[in-house]
């Protein structure tokens, strides 16, 4: 079984403007294609899990996300820092959108995202590490049995207060560099 670093997106990898559904309002944040091409060469496996409520709320489309997706993956070869799965979930339990509208086990804080990533690309939760902006991002990864958990970026102040056992840094890079001291 192989190690992964799991990550939210929006306000992780890159800047949340809220609803980030299309390529003109996406920009990564600084310093990311870097902190990822040097936890590959520390061996981890790098697994996107993002939930994308904007789908659900018909902000924008699954198509539109793919666009996204594809867009990031294509910046991100450059640095050697391409994603090795991508899970998302465009449900919320109160979606306007009908066919998005339920109470899903693939939507964070539920773990289902995280485990469909184990099975699939033969992953150990136990020697997995969770990087996300908001509690219920390392709540879902605690679900699925991953106890090192990161909290970084904006909302730090606020969501730590919500999870127990978290480090906190102010973004992915600075999270990687105190990852290298630990290893030391």
């Amino acid at each position: 079984m192989r190690k992964a670093v799991f990550f939210d997106r929006d306000g992780v990898i890159n800047i949340d403007y809220g609803f980030v559904g299309k390529i003109e309002n996406y920009d990564l944040v600084q310093g990311v294609p870097q902190a990822l091409h040097h936890l590959k060469e520390l061996g981890f496996l790098l697994v996107l899990v993002t939930n994308q409520s904007g789908i659900a709320r018909g902000k924008y489309t699954e198509a539109d996300f793919f666009k996204v997706t594809q867009f990031l993956q294509e910046n991100l070869r450059i640095a050697d820092a391409c994603f090795d799965g991508i899970y998302f979930c465009p449900h919320h339990p109160e979606a306007p959108l009908a066919q998005y509208r339920q109470d899903c086990e693939c939507r964070k804080p539920k773990p289902g995202m995280f485990k469909k990533a184990a099975i699939d690309l033969d992953i150990d939760l136990s020697q997995s590490i969770m990087v996300g902006d908001h509690a219920t991002d390392l709540i879902a990864a605690k679900n699925a049995g991953i106890s090192k958990l990161y909290l970084v970026g904006e909302h730090i102040k606020t969501e730590k207060e919500l999870i127990e056992g978290c480090f906190c840094y102010q973004d992915l890079s600075e999270m990687v560099q105190n990852l290298e001291i630990e290893k030391k």
